[in-house]
């Protein structure tokens, strides 16, 4: 049996099924990304995994330890798997220091007081330690409520939707700060969220979860070449479906626009990106409209241009 292990966990409420059987095996410290739209069971998935709500069928375990629901046990939840919640649970009238440190009420005072201590470096809070929550950015409180969650040295945290309430450069900038102090820790980690962008900035190794099902599992690049369904496939970027066909679609980035040669269509639309400018093309017999990347910034609105793709490229959805 593997370090964390999920067996056919499945979860209805009101005999409405929020989660289809689940299945997971993770080693020690590895990372997992599960990403899925609101309601696609993402959540109640964690406090399942976390013990902390009744599955219908299934079981966890921690190296080979049944995790018990509430049902089970007096007092729900373990030290070794902490749930962080995406608005961050914080005391409001207790400082940074005391937030991270009342989780160790019960443990040794030196032992508690250099563990806050190295929590505050380690998270850049030092400086912050006698604000309280109202007085901090939206990433410092998630910074102080990924504190607590360290402070009893968990094993697994568990993620959810933690920057949701954060703007696009504090995300990024959190990710990469927290992806390297987990590493150190050596600490396993599962996010969920409904941002790939996100996910991929911590782990590659993803989950697609849809209406509470698994929709397809591996890496990026698989899941970005080797789509099972049209939700994969857009996750990654906007799909094209191809004339005439049932279920043959293609990528903007591999759609080839010339003056000649292809289907013909007029430019409708023309958005500046970063590394191209996004066209929208109508095309002319079939009237479908197409997203194409113009890598060099060529063509304008009004515009005939042709386009044409590499077969190796289509995918069947």
């Amino acid at each position: 049996m593997s370090y964390f292990s999920i067996s056919n966990i499945s979860k209805s409420y009101d005999s409405q099924l929020a989660l289809q059987p689940f299945s997971l095996e993770l080693e020690k410290g590895q990372f997992l990304a599960i990403v899925g739209e609101s309601g696609s069971g993402k959540s109640t998935l964690l406090k399942i995994m976390a013990g902390l709500e009744v599955q219908d069928e299934g079981e966890v375990f921690l190296e080979g330890q049944p995790i018990l629901n509430p049902n089970q046990k007096i007092v729900s939840g373990y030290d070794e798997i902490r749930l962080i919640h995406q608005n961050f649970h914080l005391y409001p009238n207790s400082t940074v220091e005391e937030n991270i440190s009342r989780q160790l009420l019960h443990y040794e005072k030196i032992y508690a007081k250099s563990r806050v201590d190295d929590l505050l470096q380690l998270l850049g809070l030092t400086a912050f330690k006698d604000r309280f929550p109202r007085q901090l950015s939206g990433g410092q409180k998630q910074k102080v409520a990924i504190g607590k969650a360290m402070a009893v040295e968990p094993d697994i945290l568990l993620l959810d939707e933690p920057f949701s309430s954060l703007d696009t450069i504090q995300t990024h900038h959190l990710i990469a700060e927290l992806k390297e102090i987990f590493r150190d820790f050596g600490t396993t980690v599962i996010f969920v969220t409904h941002d790939l962008d996100d996910a991929l900035r911590l782990t590659d190794n993803l989950i697609i979860l849809q209406k509470g099902k698994v929709a397809q599992k591996g890496t990026s690049q698989q899941l970005c070449e080797k789509p099972k369904t049209k939700y994969v496939a857009q996750l990654f970027s906007p799909i094209n479906k191809i004339p005439e066909t049932k279920s043959s679609f293609v990528r903007p980035a591999d759609v080839k626009v010339r003056t000649k040669g292809g289907l013909l269509g007029h430019v409708t639309d023309s958005r500046f990106l970063v590394h191209y400018n996004s066209l929208q093309v109508k095309l002319k017999e079939s009237g479908l409209t197409w997203e194409v990347d113009d890598s060099q910034r060529k063509y304008a609105v009004g515009e005939r241009v042709y386009l044409s793709w590499d077969d190796m490229k289509v995918m069947s959805l």
